[in-house]
């Protein structure tokens, strides 16, 4: 048996789908609202169920609906990679991405990846999953993530990182703390006074405890998260001061925070894109990739120089107009 429906139906579906209206959906794919509707009958003609249930107020998918809603965004996704290198189809379609990230990834640098991104592709929608690094590892192999953005890799054979660069940790202060005026901070002279820290759930606490098995503060921490974003916020309140990856912390203009580089030992950590090997990106995802790439490659610069190596990192980003994070 033949199936009398075309391609035209298929992104009548996921527009009204992904937009939750009719008017909204046939504004989205230039026709009249009239004709999209004709082409949502088409569609549930051809298969012979009903997808919508639809009120004078609102649209909503049947059961059958919400069971389709995922093989016809596939069979879309799966059109746009076939077409991927013979004709740009990113900047015109409807569809989505999503990316998954540590938190600090989220407040600082992609705000400003994800406006241009929109910018370019005003259709597209972004969702944002900011979780820890194991979450993000998580995202990505179950597939709830076209990609990730990480400081931790896998040793699972599915999973492939991309290193974007390398950063050092920092003390993080208040700029009328007396660490503020040092040129250089020894992880000793960083725990001669209060403290905040990231609790064992944290990668980074992983990461500290393996580079600072030589290093033994006199006084736990005054108070334990499990977010660099959080653990700021403390510093900001005036609670301590803490060791932050670089890219967490704001630009120079910020009115409290100052960050003084972290010395003997050194520690750095990688920051990458995770993906699942052998999985192609959706030419949505392809383009926010190329953009998170490009971001780094302008501005978003590593901090393994000398000197306040997150300062002038955000100063890189505020002329890149993307402001780093981890």
């Amino acid at each position: 048996m033949g199936v009398n429906f075309d391609l035209n139906d298929l992104q009548a579906f996921r527009a009204v789908v992904e937009l939750g209206s009719f008017r909204k959906a046939a504004e989205a794919v230039n026709i009249s609202q009239p004709a999209l509707s004709r082409r949502i009958e088409k569609l549930e003609e051809a298969l012979g169920v009903r997808l919508f249930e639809r009120t004078t107020r609102s649209v909503t998918l049947t059961t059958v609906g919400r069971v389709f809603a995922p093989s016809a965004e596939q069979l879309l996704d799966d059109l746009d990679v076939a077409l991927l290198g013979i004709r740009d189809v990113s900047s015109s379609r409807l569809g989505h991405v999503n990316i998954a990230c540590v938190p600090s990834v989220a407040y600082y640098f992609l705000p400003n990846v994800i406006a241009s991104y929109h910018r370019r592709f005003p259709r597209i929608r972004v969702k944002l999953l900011d979780s820890s690094a194991n979450e993000v590892l998580g995202a990505v192999i179950s597939g709830e993530a076209d990609f990730g953005v990480s400081f931790m890799g896998s040793q699972e054979p599915e999973v492939e990182f991309k290193l974007l660069l390398q950063e050092r940790f920092v003390a993080a202060c208040r700029r009328d703390h007396p660490l503020a005026r040092k040129k250089r901070v020894t992880w000793n002279e960083l725990y001669e006074h209060e403290y905040v820290s990231v609790d064992k759930t944290s990668g980074n606490r992983l990461l500290l405890d393996q580079a600072l098995s030589g290093v033994a503060p006199p006084a736990p921490s005054i108070c334990e998260t499990r977010h660099v974003t959080t653990m700021l916020g403390l510093v900001e309140a005036g609670l301590g001061v803490a060791a932050v990856p670089s890219m967490a912390m704001p630009g120079r203009d910020h009115p409290i925070l100052t960050s003084v580089p972290l010395v003997e030992p050194v520690v750095k950590r990688r920051v990458g894109i995770v993906r699942r090997r052998g999985r192609p990106l959706t030419p949505a995802a392809q383009e926010f990739h190329r953009a998170i790439v490009e971001s780094k490659r302008d501005g978003f610069a590593s901090s393994d120089g000398p000197g306040d190596g997150p300062s002038e990192g955000a100063a890189a980003s505020e002329r890149a107009k993307g402001k780093r994070a981890s």
